[in-house]
């Protein structure tokens, strides 16, 4: 989604006895605009954006229009400001720093009066020596650059060859230049989010003061020695040494459950000392491994490591470590030319299975832990096992990846996490420069190729081998890999389906055909765009906004002839609504686009899994499926499955099913009808397949077959069913593809079953027999969750339920129901009652569009 590149930072939290003092500047702090028209409280962490709407002084930012409204905000060059006491005798200490984890973006740092410095990264942490500036009481003040001002002038300021993209599309309504910035790239507007270049301290502030040394970096590496056949920890920690001498001391490492104690005498040297250690593990010890969502525990150890310097202080580090392997694994394939692409965690192969994440605000200090882990929950109850963190968002912060270790979500970043699977240098740069997507005349290309080849390969590359030898490295994604790496880094053509990664996007085409697919060894990126439900738009819009057409719609659609297009891939299988009633017929199209999106990507996804064992014309081992997107930033139409607030969309239900770890799917190729069964489990099982013939005119079965016996590999899609669909049609009662649909199910011993799948004969504006249902719903508590139990009188294809704002997701949602009862639970976000739910339930199936 967009060329942007990716790097790397990691900071410790320490106790220290004896040791510094730290004093956090978090809290209130004066806010002032450039022409001092305008002076507020601001919280820091925080930006200018919601200093401003905590005091009343705007809108919601991302109510209607106020993303093209409030651009006077970014354009202003604002100030952050506050007074603070010394909290200690500032006699008593050798050196007093000032530290910033992050500065959004370019600014001018003061304190006293006397500039320190001047930031321009808001990925970099900021440490200012304030040891002779300093007082009892002090001014420190933080002047801000517009960022959009800052990018424009260095743009100008660049005399050699341009630097394209200048400007987003139109569509955007961003602003330009946003490359010649250190800066979340798409706070200047993307194709799914808003342009809110904001300002701001939005990470920690703090003072510490110490005297000899202090620790400003602590990493854990586990690796597994083959030699050896023993587990090694490289702990790397990184000082501040004030001494002007040499500081000798002792390190121990302690992990009680894995018996290993180590200690080891070390010296730090004046300035910035770093030692490395490598710590053996006790072999007598049985080490868990980590595991991704669905192979395994996700055990870790607690950890202690202990510095007992000579100069008196002692630092003791708390960490949590896991053990865990993993490998690129690039190598050829019988009967395919190219290479596979695939993960092997602790020497097993894993298909990859999730989504990509983006930002899930547009103003960082509003993403709390909760936010970050009831979105990466939802991830992990949507049997995900992985996401490709995009790079043109911000480092997340070091919550998103202690709950990846915590659940079992495979991510990129910092390398003292588990959870982190594979560096990539880059998004798209490669298929951008091999495309030519910015139209560069061919005799210039070479300088392009000259910088991409330093940037990304000479300096990311290089840096990130040098730093973590843990994980793999890809200079792009999508790329060739080592074919890649061939052809001098950058491919003739990355999107090739016999090597690496590959992204896809097509909406011209019908979704449902699976032909259309690439039959790629890895998809790192594809999807359909849908509109969020009703009750998240109704927050940002007013009545004269709900319609399809209205300006609102045309003005949230960033991607150009996105509304158009889910449009004709509705028009392709279902009847567009024609409903007199304006909102009526809004909330019908926001229904279908969720429909549609859920059904393409169930249909796209499906095939990705079932293609993971077979080669077909040389291509075929699909061995990842990461659709894009899992979140939203705000609330507008997108390719997301979660939308802002973490509401789930009907896909992200259909993801439940589509990445089951048993799964029947179907697939029809010239009159035939096949079944793959597909497994991530480490097992052979024996199930038996259980498919069902229904008229869309009756709740009873117009006939049933169950094949027992059916093997289902570990790990593999394997086919267990074939027929010609004219003779499946011909031996039940005479079914038309227009007449009948077809469901199915792999169901073993120990309760091992998989979800119930289904399979279209036809459009459904082309079914014949369906009858408009009466559905109902009781609704019950038990404990803390909900019971809803549901009726019909007739088939009903995406039965949905939704209860408006209240929080909380369902077990299941946008089904086929072919039953006349249905148990669905909901499993509440927040304290809710029977009767408000009841109150706020909406039951709609697809004959409710009219």
């Amino acid at each position: 989604m967009g060329p942007a590149a990716l790097l790397v930072l990691l900071l410790p939290l320490a106790v220290a006895t004896g040791g510094p003092e730290v004093h956090s500047l978090r809290g209130s702090w004066q806010l002032r605009s450039g022409n001092g028209s305008l002076s507020l409280p601001a919280e820091v962490p925080g930006c200018v954006h919601t200093a401003l709407l905590c005091q009343g002084l705007i809108q919601d930012p991302y109510y209607r229009f106020n993303d093209v409204m409030y651009r006077w905000i970014s354009l202003d060059n604002w100030t952050y400001s506050r007074t603070f006491k010394t909290p200690f005798d500032i006699r008593k200490w050798q050196k007093v720093n000032l530290v910033f984890e992050g500065v959004d973006t370019v600014a001018q740092i003061l304190l006293n009066n006397v500039t320190l410095g001047r930031t321009d990264n808001m990925f970099t942490r900021y440490s200012f020596d304030i040891s002779s500036v300093i007082q009892e009481v002090n001014c420190v003040e933080v002047r801000f650059l517009s960022a959009v001002s800052y990018a424009a002038e260095q743009s100008r300021c660049h005399k050699g060859h341009s630097i394209p993209p200048a400007c987003p599309p139109p569509v955007q309504k961003g602003e330009c230049h946003v490359n010649f910035i250190r800066k979340e790239q798409c706070s200047f507007s993307w194709d799914w989010g808003p342009s809110f270049p904001t300002q701001g301290i939005w990470k920690d502030v703090r003072i510490e003061a110490y005297d000899h040394y202090h620790l400003i970096y602590f990493s854990i590496t586990p690796l597994f020695v083959k030699s050896a056949q023993q587990w090694c920890l490289e702990v790397e920690s990184i000082f501040d040494v004030v001494s002007s001498k040499p500081i000798a001391g002792l390190v121990t490492v302690n992990i009680p459950k894995l018996q290993t104690q180590q200690s080891f005498s070390v010296k730090l040297q004046p300035g910035e000392g770093s030692i490395v250690l490598h710590v053996n593990i006790n072999k007598s010890a049985a080490v868990e491994a980590w595991w991704p969502n669905g192979h395994g525990k996700q055990t870790g150890y607690n950890m202690t490591t202990t510095f007992m310097m000579e100069a008196g202080c002692q630092i003791e580090k708390f960490s949590k470590v896991y053990f865990r392997t993993v490998e690129l694994i690039q190598e050829p394939i019988p009967g395919s030319p190219g290479l596979s692409f695939y993960f092997r965690i602790n020497g097993r192969p894993i298909f990859i299975k999730g989504s990509n994440w983006i930002p899930a605000d547009s103003f960082q200090d509003r993403v709390t832990s909760d936010t970050l882990r009831l979105l990466l929950k939802s991830a992990a109850d949507a049997n995900m096992n992985a996401l490709r963190v995009w790079g043109g968002g911000v480092y997340e912060q070091d919550e998103f990846y202690d709950i990846c270790d915590e659940i079992g979500i495979m991510v990129r970043r910092l390398k003292s996490h588990p959870s982190i699977i594979l560096w990539s240098g880059n998004n798209e740069n490669e298929a951008a420069i091999a495309s030519n997507w910015f139209s560069i005349p061919y005799p210039d290309i070479g300088v392009y190729i000259k910088d991409y080849v330093t940037l990304y390969v000479k300096n990311i590359r290089e840096i990130v081998l040098c730093e973590d030898k843990s994980r793999p490295f890809v200079t792009s994604s999508p790329t060739n890999g080592v074919e890649s790496v061939k052809e001098g880094w950058l491919s003739r053509n990355p999107y090739d389906t016999h090597y690496g990664d590959t992204h896809f996007y097509d909406y011209s085409h019908d979704c449902w055909n699976w032909t259309m697919y690439p039959k790629t060894r890895f998809a790192s990126e594809y999807g359909f765009q849908s509109w969020p439900s009703f009750s998240t738009i109704e927050k940002v819009s007013s009545p004269e906004d709900w319609s399809y057409t209205s300006n609102f719609s045309l003005h949230r659609q960033h991607h150009e002839g996105g509304n158009i297009q889910m449009l004709q891939e509705i028009g392709r299988h279902f009847k567009l609504p024609q409903c007199p009633d304006p909102v009526k017929q809004f909330k019908d199209m926001i229904y279908l686009t969720q429909v549609m999106q859920a059904q393409c990507i169930k249909t796209e996804t499906e095939f990705y899994r079932f293609s993971q064992s077979e080669i077909i014309n040389g291509e075929g081992h699909t061995m990842g499926a990461l659709y894009w997107q899992l979140n939203d930033i705000w609330q507008a139409p997108s390719w997301a499955s979660l939308e802002y607030g973490g509401k789930w969309k009907l896909l992200h239900y259909f993801a439940q099913n589509f990445f089951a770890p048993l799964l029947p799917v179907a697939y029809e190729d010239k009159g035939m009808l096949h079944i793959y069964g597909v497994s991530d489990l480490h097992e052979d099982h024996k199930v038996t397949l259980r498919v069902t013939v229904h008229a869309w005119s009756s709740l009873e079965p117009v006939c049933t077959l169950a094949k027992e016996g059916v093997t289902v590999k570990a790990q593999s899609a394997v086919p267990i069913y074939k027929e010609p669909i004219c003779d499946l049609l011909g031996r039940c009662r005479n079914c038309t593809r227009e007449s009948c649909v077809i469901t199915f199910c792999l169901v073993g011993e120990d309760g091992l079953q998989s979800p119930r799948n289904h399979y279209f004969l036809s459009s459904l504006k082309d079914a014949v027999g369906l009858q408009k249902t009466q559905l109902s719903a009781s609704v019950s508590q038990q404990d803390g969750i909900y019971i809803f139990v549901l009726q019909t009188t007739a088939i009903a294809p995406f039965v949905t339920l939704d209860v408006g704002s209240i929080k909380g997701r369902f077990s299941d949602n946008g089904f086929l129901m072919t039953e006349k009862k249905k148990t669905v639970v909901f499993y509440p976000w927040e304290p809710t009652s029977v009767e408000e739910l009841k109150s706020s339930l909406i039951l709609t199936s697809l004959l409710d569009v009219v």
